[in-house]
């Protein structure tokens, strides 16, 4: 097809990588530097061709029920916007994001993209030598993430009832990217075929046997936590606290003490089963490791109430029967032999504070322990 004279003396010798028709003979121009909206002459308006350079910093689409808006986001320009039809809106994104990722040197010389999924606000973007991932509202900026083939030392799928979810593990580390079923053949497809002639392979089995590591697992370490897997992060059951030589914990809280792990101090950022990682993680942040350990000045709010409760419970527990008998006399029932105990009032005014001041405790514990919920809900998501 001949090119638009108007736009054969916009190119500047450039070559036309891509086009595409958008009906009533307007079309657009892709060149590896900027996009070409040309417009044809009509009874409203006259021939023109309008450039869009691809250094942008953000690319957006604002789709309608006829016409798709793309926004290109430049740091000294501003915003500058052209319209397609509704039904073109793939075909344009295409070759516009291939040469968005090219002007910002996302993508190497020679290098091709070799498809484009949108998932809600999930940018996938499959290339001859890379995975690039972009999530929020818009379709690309400066928050991508990218997984070049040459890290990847696993590739895997998981299938699911509504979702196929991509486990493509780069250099040890499992990175979890979900699609619907809809696209789930194509995208596996296509993502096995691109790393199969980036690795010359031909299988998955052959190609994880070439990239894999020696060892599949990851090396663990005290400060390290892995949320995945569906394993609670938090210890259901927490080290027995050291006796201080008289067979007594610190606290003397020891049968008391919920089996919450709030009771022995914790801020709520997660304690693993085994005690030595979980020791070590909490004196990179100074949290106490025992009940009678105090807080790190630094802790925050959050700590010094995980604390502050703890210390608290156990004060309660150890006070809490001695309070009851002088309250009533010292001994009561009939062994007593003195027969209605008296009750003395200032102890039962205490007795009375006690009670509320373990409510309010118990209301302290609720709230961290909902934060505790909220964060690891949060973590297993990967805000």
């Amino acid at each position: 097809m001949s090119v638009p004279g108007i736009v054969h003396s916009t190119l500047d010798g450039e070559e036309i990588a891509a086009r595409v028709s958008l009906g009533s003979d307007d079309e657009i121009f892709i060149t590896p530097t900027r996009t070409i909206v040309y417009r044809a002459d009509g009874l409203l308006s006259d021939e023109s061709a309008d450039e869009f350079p691809h250094d942008a910093d953000r690319l957006t689409l604002s789709e309608g029920r006829r016409k798709t808006k793309f926004t290109l986001e430049y740091a000294i320009d501003g915003d500058r916007s052209f319209a397609v039809p509704a039904g073109k809106t793939d075909d344009v994104l295409h070759p516009v994001l291939a040469g968005v990722l090219n002007g910002n040197e996302i993508t190497d010389p020679g290098e091709t993209v070799v498809k484009t999924y949108r998932f809600s606000e999930l940018t996938l973007i499959i290339t001859s030598d890379r995975l690039v991932k972009h999530i929020g509202g818009a379709v690309w900026d400066e928050d991508y993430e990218e997984y070049h083939f040459d890290d990847v030392t696993k590739l895997a799928f998981e299938d699911g009832s509504v979702a196929i979810q991509i486990v493509l593990t780069v250099d040890g580390r499992p990175q979890r990217i979900k699609a619907p079923n809809e696209e789930a053949n194509d995208i596996r497809e296509r993502l096995q075929r691109a790393l199969f002639d980036y690795h010359g392979v031909s299988s998955l089995a052959e190609l994880n046997s070439v990239v894999g590591d020696a060892v599949d697992e990851e090396p663990s370490t005290g400060g390290s936590v892995d949320f995945g897997g569906g394993v609670d992060p938090l210890d259901a059951n927490p080290p027995e606290p050291d006796t201080n030589g008289n067979g007594e914990s610190p606290t003397d809280a020891g049968n008391s003490r919920p089996a919450d792990p709030l009771a022995g101090g914790g801020t709520g950022d997660g304690q693993m089963a085994d005690s030595e990682p979980s020791r070590a993680a909490d004196n990179e942040t100074g949290v106490a490791q025992s009940p009678g350990a105090s807080a790190a000045p630094n802790q925050g709010r959050s700590g010094e109430d995980f604390a502050e409760t703890a210390s608290f419970l156990g004060e309660a527990t150890n006070v809490d029967a001695t309070l009851a008998d002088e309250a009533f006399g010292g001994e009561s029932g009939p062994e007593s032999g003195s027969g209605a105990p008296e009750t003395d009032p200032e102890l039962l005014e205490r007795l009375e504070a006690l009670e509320a001041a373990v409510e309010r405790q118990s209301e302290i514990i609720e709230r961290q322990q909902g934060t505790i919920n909220k964060l690891i809900v949060e973590l297993r998501q990967g805000r």
